[in-house]
């Protein structure tokens, strides 16, 4: 049939040498061309590591490891290089896959390399992968001289653990002498989930993937076969199958209707553990254990007797328990009496809209509908006092039909008197309900009370509507504006209309609104409730909220540590480019200030490129000079302040992992700020500006090479450290300012107390004593002098309301026009120590960051 289509099949080979002899030569494989069929052995056929000895009919594997670094992808790479489509070695392949399992669970990168605690079981598993050379197994599932096949049946078992779970599928054959042979089909095996599962969860989802395993081996082997069987050893999934009234949560239930669609409830049967091969696919198996485990390939030995003498179900599996976790829950209805009244329909037609103009058709055409019915009944009375009343019954009922059609051409659109009518009356039905008393009053010809509020208004009734009297009705204007309709001031009617106004006028201000309102409608207290209105306008908010503040947290202890040698904290950023020339070429070098967390004490370097390399040896370079280090603190790449276009592309290929376990060997830590959070690392970004500025005024126009920019950084790095960090005086009798340099150098022209050392302290075994005093003097004026400075609050002084999950912001972006700043909703918080959140995770419509609350502006708080 290919060949007849144009696709003629070649490369044949068989283990069968009569079917060699009738294939031609030039269909043949390159292996079997030149061999005599009548004397020659047939050769072997390798298909991606598994090997076909055609002459014994005989599967088996050899797979070549390269050496490669331990690393996630690595392992990976070895793991999937076993091909093992039918699952012959699912439980031996199942102990990689729980290593794997292993380092995700301990988040390791793709090339990171393997820690050597984690590395001994892989190298355990690898020593025995080269032993699966002498794994053998016959590929006819039928044996030599069993005769014919009298019935065939597939079983699949099914098992799960914490470690994994699996499948095993056996194929079960009887002959014409009742003789039973059970031969192995195929076998899955999976690592659990990352997120806990529990064990009947876990059993559930195996005896899912059984159900469907005997799906597709069914409609593969195309083959006459009994109803399969299924076997679990979980009594709990066979009553989550046998069940019909419960009903589960939704992970259960999902999985159960796969069962019942796939497999019927007669089909499933009880095995015990030790009976079950698919307990070695979820727990998985060394090399030893897997050779001398027989039930993996050969199936569970009672499979070889008669159906009488398999396993049955326990007599006390009984139904399930009332208190099993995965049942959902009955509800129970109960009813509150409250002293709260209930809304009358009116009421809740009247709250149910949130746009005025939505409200006011509706309205309409429950009026428009209202006359249609009414005329309606007028008309069939008239009809029925009629001399046409004794016609038959056939004419009337012809006359009713078109009386029924004749409004209708009417009654397809809205006029703008039947919007004026119903507003009227939405506005009579709320003055009913909030001014019923002064309503009675005037009805009766008296005025309002002196308590109420619409004393001073001198109110009136027009046509039912209650509306402002006043002082100006002799004045030549509509009656609306000199008698405007009063509306009550804690109403959703009062609500919707100033929103509806606050939208007309373009959402502009409380002026503008309160002047358009009072062209037709009298609000107490409208200045307040406009501004309420605005406040809590999305749209105004969007163009107008402020970022989040929260009050200023309390300085870390890196920041107020004395006694420690200069440079044990340090914050680290980058600045830049800067131009250098290179022969006649025109390169880019950038700067590497390192910052003192407590002294202010400044050092910098010079990077070649903006690369992990480059970072690291800049960071080699500052500690063989200056000491180990502690802690840094430094930013996200994506937010360094003050830097070029080139710089904010190029920062985000560092490799920060990288870094920061080249850090950790030194025994340093390393804190990163959140991203666009400039404000957290301000004691290094404002000295960039200043490094800037000198570098600036050092060099001028200048262009340099390289040896001349490492002088120039090294002459702004003195100068940086000579500047006071106390404050300075007028005063010549105080001291004179403290600077880094007090502490990096022990000069600077210090005054010390006169006389305070001796002619033998100046000697070498004397002059450590000279060195650690002033070292000491340096820190008491350091606590005594500029730790006071430190303890004021210069802004966000107040506690704020906290960001919560679910608010509604839009995130800051400095560099695109605000109406284009994306939207988010907070998934987490991140509190300080305090309980204040000052970061929050952002979930966009593309992915979910991190953001400081002074990047973000609140639109929604979120709803309980």
């Amino acid at each position: 049939m290919c060949s007849l289509g144009g696709f003629k099949l070649t490369k044949w080979i068989s283990n069968s040498r009569v079917v060699l002899e009738s294939i031609p030569d030039e269909d043949k494989a390159k292996q079997v061309k030149n061999l005599d069929l009548d004397r020659d052995k047939l050769p072997h056929e390798r298909a991606l590591g598994m090997y076909w000895d055609i002459e014994n009919d005989i599967f088996s594997f050899r797979v070549t490891v390269n050496n490669k670094t331990l690393t996630r992808r690595s392992i990976l790479s070895t793991v999937s290089s076993v091909y093992d489509p039918l699952g012959l070695l699912a439980p031996f392949i199942l102990k990689a896959k729980q290593i794997f399992r292993l380092l995700c669970k301990a988040q390791y990168g793709w090339d990171e390399e393997i820690q050597v605690e984690l590395s001994k079981p892989w190298q355990k598993w690898l020593k025995d992968l080269d032993q699966l050379a002498r794994f053998q197994i016959d590929r006819c599932v039928k044996p030599k001289n069993f005769g014919r096949v009298k019935t065939a049946q597939l079983h699949t078992f099914c098992d799960a653990s914490e470690e994994g779970y699996g499948t095993a599928s056996y194929l079960r054959f009887t002959n014409d002498m009742e003789e039973v042979h059970v031969a192995f089909v195929m076998g899955k095996s999976r690592v659990t989930p990352l997120k806990v599962m529990t064990i009947p969860r876990l059993e559930l989802t195996a005896a899912t993937l059984a159900a469907r395993m005997d799906k597709m081996l069914r409609s593969e082997l195309q083959g006459e076969l009994l109803e399969s069987v299924l076997w679990t050893d979980s009594q709990s999934v066979l009553k989550y199958i046998r069940n019909r009234t419960k009903r589960f949560h939704t992970f259960v239930a999902n999985r159960i209707a796969v069962i019942h669609n796939l497999t019927k409830v007669n089909q499933w049967r009880f095995v015990d553990t030790k009976n079950n091969p698919a307990d070695d696919a979820s727990r998985g198996l060394s090399i030893e254990s897997f050779y001398s485990s027989k039930g993996w390939l050969q199936g569970p030995e009672f499979l070889k007797k008669s159906e009488a003498q398999w396993p049955s179900i326990p007599k006390e599996l009984g139904s399930l328990l009332p208190d099993d976790p995965e049942v959902r829950k009955e509800a129970i209805v109960t009813s509150i009496v409250t002293c709260k009244m209930e809304k009358t329909p009116t009421s809740k037609l009247l709250d149910y809209y949130s746009s005025w103009n939505d409200l006011k058709r509706a309205v309409a055409w429950i009026m428009k509908l209202k006359t249609i019915l009414l005329q309606m009944r007028e008309k069939r009375k008239d009809d029925s006092t009629d001399l046409g009343a004794r016609q038959d019954k056939g004419k009337r009922l012809k006359d009713q039909m078109l009386l029924l059609n004749m409004p209708t051409a009417n009654a397809l659109r809205l006029s703008v008197e039947d919007t004026e009518n119903a507003e009227k009356a939405i506005i009579c039905h709320e003055q009913r309900q909030h001014f019923k008393e002064e309503i009675a009053l005037l009805e009766k010809g008296k005025q309002c009370n002196r308590g109420s509020s619409l004393y001073k208004l001198d109110p009136i009734i027009d046509a039912g509507l209650l509306r402002v009297g006043g002082r100006t009705r002799k004045m030549a204007m509509p009656t609306e504006v000199k008698h405007p309709m009063i509306l009550p001031k804690h109403s959703n009617i009062s609500k919707l209309i100033l929103s509806h106004i606050h939208n007309q006028v373009g959402h502009s201000g409380r002026g503008h609104m309160l002047s358009k309102l009072h062209q037709r409608y009298w609000l107490s207290a409208a200045n307040s409730s406009a501004r309420r209105i605005i406040k809590n306008c999305v749209f105004c908010r969007r163009l107008q909220a402020r970022a989040g503040e929260q009050k200023m947290a309390d300085l870390p202890l890196d920041r107020i540590t004395p006694d420690l040698p200069p440079f044990t904290h340090v914050g680290i950023d980058y600045f830049g480019p800067i131009e250098v020339k290179r022969g006649r070429a025109h390169v880019k070098r950038w700067g590497v200030i390192f910052t003192c967390l407590v002294s202010h004490a400044v050092h910098l370097e010079a990077a070649s490129h903006l690369d992990t390399a480059a970072c690291i040896n800049a960071l080699r370079r500052f500690i063989c000079r200056r000491g180990t280090i502690k802690s840094i603190r430094t930013d996200r790449g994506t937010n360094f302040i003050g830097t070029q276009k080139e710089l904010e592309e190029s920062v985000k290929q560092l490799d920060n992992n990288k870094i920061k376990q080249t850090l950790l060997k030194e025994g340093i830590d390393w804190t990163f700020n959140p991203p666009s959070g400039a404000h957290h690392g301000g004691v290094w970004e404002r000295l960039i500006r200043l490094v800037k500025k000198i570098l600036h005024s050092v060099l001028k126009e200048q262009t340099l090479d390289d040896d001349v920019l490492h002088t120039a950084l090294c002459e702004v790095e003195a100068i940086m450290n000579d500047r006071p960090i106390t404050t300075v005086t007028n005063d010549p009798n105080d001291l004179e300012p403290l600077t880094p340099n007090h502490l990096l150098q022990l000069r600077t022209n210090p005054i010390l107390p006169p006389g305070l050392f001796q002619r033998e302290d100046l000697y070498s075994q004397r002059r450590w004593k000279q060195v650690q005093y002033l070292a000491d003097l340096f820190w008491k004026r350091w606590t005594r002098e500029y730790l006071p400075l430190m303890q004021e609050r210069h802004k966000w002084n107040t506690i704020k309301r906290n960001f919560t999950p679910g608010d509604l912001v839009v995130i800051i972006d400095e560099n695109a026009p605000r109406n284009t700043w994306l939207l988010g909703r907070v998934v987490k918080t991140l509190p300080g120590s305090k309980g204040l959140v000052r970061s929050v995770l952002v979930k966009t419509k593309t992915s979910t960051i991190e953001r400081p609350i002074t990047k973000l502006c609140l639109l929604l708080e979120a709803t309980d």
